[in-house]
């Protein structure tokens, strides 16, 4: 059994909210009974992309388990690469990230493209994730920022993934994928595509609300305490999810 845990959408900004928020789900993860095999970030790590922003994330997003990060919509890649990579110089091309964890493979796709809200994995993006599927000894977890598919809040519909279609042909190729974890929504939610579970994990800085919740445009709760998910792979690669919040 494989036990992950995933955050999303922390960002950063500066202030001591986010900070806090962020502090208090990393202290509760790591406070864990365990075995914890990884943790996953899906993106939006800096609020603006400033380079101030990425050094205090670096600092928080500290575990006592192997962990990777992806960036997402609010992110700067070269800023991104400087903190979490150690690239002195930083660089633009998509931030594309594997890590072997208890025996599956998650591969973390840079869906962001610099400059808008809409997700986009380009060809060597979708080349590399194949080749990551390709090479895997066991069951693969695709993670991203962007939904490939509606979950039904239409503001975040409306800058999900572009083209999901290219990432579906490749999903339905590859049966050793179990299932795709993205975050961007800022809601608990579960839905299916390609045939796969696909799971958006609940918001670190708030909560997003469905339509029916709230009056609001945006429909955005920031008075919830954080969430996380806990993935759970069994042996015959049935992915189970349980979120959590962290009061």
């Amino acid at each position: 059994m494989i036990t992950l845990a995933h955050m999303s959408d922390v960002h950063i900004d500066g202030a001591p909210r986010s900070a806090e928020r962020v502090e208090r789900v990393v202290r509760h993860l790591s406070g864990l009974a365990g075995p914890i095999d990884a943790v996953l970030v899906t993106g939006d790590i800096a609020d603006h992309g400033a380079a101030e922003e990425y050094e205090l994330a670096r600092e928080l997003l500290r575990f006592p388990y192997p962990s990777i990060v992806c960036p997402g919509n609010h992110d700067s890649r070269p800023e991104f690469r400087k903190a979490f990579l150690g690239e002195a110089d930083g660089g633009s091309e998509p931030v594309n990230q594997v890590l072997e964890a208890g025996g599956a493979t998650i591969a973390l796709c840079d869906s962001s493209i610099p400059g808008k809200n809409e997700g986009y994995l380009d060809d060597g993006t979708l080349r590399w994730l194949a080749g990551v599927v390709e090479s895997a000894p066991g069951p693969v977890l695709v993670g991203m920022h962007h939904q490939p598919v509606p979950i039904a809040i239409p503001y975040i519909d409306e800058i999900g993934l572009l083209e999901p279609e290219r990432l579906e042909e490749l999903v339905r190729a590859y049966p050793q994928i179990v299932g795709i974890l993205i975050g961007h929504a800022h809601t608990a939610a579960a839905t299916m595509f390609a045939g796969r579970p696909v799971y958006v994990a609940p918001g670190v800085v708030s909560q997003a609300l469905l339509p029916q919740e709230s009056p609001a445009i945006p429909p955005v709760a920031f008075d919830v305490p954080p969430g996380f998910a806990l993935h759970v792979i069994s042996d015959d690669g049935r992915l189970t999810t349980h979120a959590r919040v962290v009061p």
